[in-house]
């Protein structure tokens, strides 16, 4: 299903509250007058609009349109290069190879930078890199739907390509406890380890990107509208939280002294790389280096091209409309770790494959195709297994009682 209006709003909402779950932002589709649309950013273009057709890249300082490899050119003196992504959305992650795909070609040395990962240790990387793991073994290793829950499949070839030209990845996310220190006693209470993790000032009254994240939210969205002032300031301190420390650590990652050939490719959520307001801005306050933005945008069927702000990113990609999720997801959100079930479902995405195969709210979670679930890291993981339209068995008790459903993986329609 594609999102417009004021349900892509809603939708980026949800994504944003998620992300203090689950440690990062996503990118809602691209709706007309949604917040690409903005007149914010930088001076020069934000009062220009910018023309993206499919499968070209827009440059929007130049008003150009051009290819890969002109693009690779152009990014020679850049150190760090922010992707936005849709988690979900299979043709944002091409976009994301296509370019370090590119700059590879070009003769760069590069490093893929994740917000998949916190930037603690992740040795399971460099196994992968260096060909000593196979998938299973990284997904085991790495915590992958511990730390983050997508769906692999949207990620694979972005890790083969890294594995294959031995690309160094590391993580860049700031820990979870970390943003709830934040949220609950500011930057200044952290501990002075963590601090050095982050750029040494921290802007946090920048007026255009409160704007930005406020136009995520419909002004009569119920999430939105139920929460107190404190606990929007608290949804806003984690987006900076991510954003100083996922830029601060793109800026660490490369050498020292530094190597002019290496550059940062930084996957992150396009809330995150939007008008240069998030990690790109918070990189800046101590960085010498030049950065730049790359964004896909989606160029809706039937059209020929999409139209957004010239200040939305540097670098605007066009992107086909296709159905969402790319790969499948069972589409149900369950209690956690403060529940006494952690399989607990206590919300059913309408039309998804468990709203279809009659999965209610309260239902706990016990069996898919007689793998064990208990929480949401070892059903996304299962999950990870099937593709659209493979069938599954699901168990799972409700009230007392077993209860074995059949499930088809289907993509609801558009």
């Amino acid at each position: 299903m594609r999102l417009r209006g004021r349900a892509a709003g809603r939708a980026f909402a949800l994504a944003l509250l998620a992300g203090l779950l689950t440690g990062g932002l996503a990118q809602a589709d691209v709706a007309p007058g949604g917040p690409e649309q903005l007149t914010i950013g930088d001076a020069t273009r934000k009062m220009r609009k910018a023309v993206v057709e499919l499968d070209a890249i827009t440059d929007t300082s130049r008003a150009e349109t051009i290819g890969a490899a002109v693009f690779a050119q152009r990014l020679q003196d850049v150190r760090v290069l922010f992707v936005g992504e849709e988690h979900t959305n299979g043709e944002f992650h091409r976009v994301q190879l296509a370019a370090i795909a590119a700059l590879h070609a070009a003769g760069r040395k590069v490093i893929v930078g994740l917000e998949m990962f916190p930037w603690d240790p992740q040795p399971a990387l460099d196994r992968w890199t260096r060909g000593e793991l196979d998938e299973s073994r990284l997904l085991d290793e790495s915590r992958w739907y511990e730390v983050w829950s997508h769906h692999f499949g949207h990620y694979r070839e972005i890790f083969e390509f890294a594995r294959d030209h031995r690309l160094r990845m590391v993580g860049l996310n700031a820990p979870r406890e970390v943003v709830r220190d934040v949220r609950a006693k500011g930057f200044d209470a952290l501990a002075p380890e963590v601090r050095r993790r982050m750029p040494p000032q921290i802007d946090t009254t920048n007026a255009e990107h409160r704007q930005l994240v406020r136009s995520y939210f419909d002004a009569d969205d119920p999430l939105h509208a139920k929460m107190t002032p404190e606990q929007q300031e608290g949804v806003y301190l984690a987006q900076l939280t991510w954003d100083a420390s996922m830029g601060w650590q793109a800026g660490q990652a490369l050498s020292v002294p530094a190597d002019p050939r290496e550059i940062v490719v930084v996957l992150i959520g396009g809330g995150h790389v939007a008008y240069g307001l998030g990690a790109e801005r918070q990189l800046r306050s101590g960085f010498k280096g030049r950065t730049a933005s790359l964004i896909p945008v989606t160029v809706r069927s039937g059209t020929k091209s999409a139209m957004v702000s010239a200040s939305y990113a540097d670098f605007l990609w066009g992107v086909p409309q296709t159905a969402q999720p790319t790969l499948p997801v069972l589409g149900v959100s369950l209690m956690g770790r403060i529940g006494k079930e952690p399989t607990k479902v206590i919300q059913i995405d309408a039309g998804s494959t468990a709203d279809r195969a009659g999965v209610r709210v309260g239902d706990v979670l016990r069996e898919l195709d007689g793998a064990k679930i208990d929480g949401t890291a070892s059903l996304q993981r299962k999950v990870g297994d099937y593709r659209w339209g493979d069938s599954a068995t699901l168990r799972l008790e409700r009230e007392g009682q077993m209860v074995t459903l059949p499930l088809d993986f289907r993509r609801k329609p558009d």
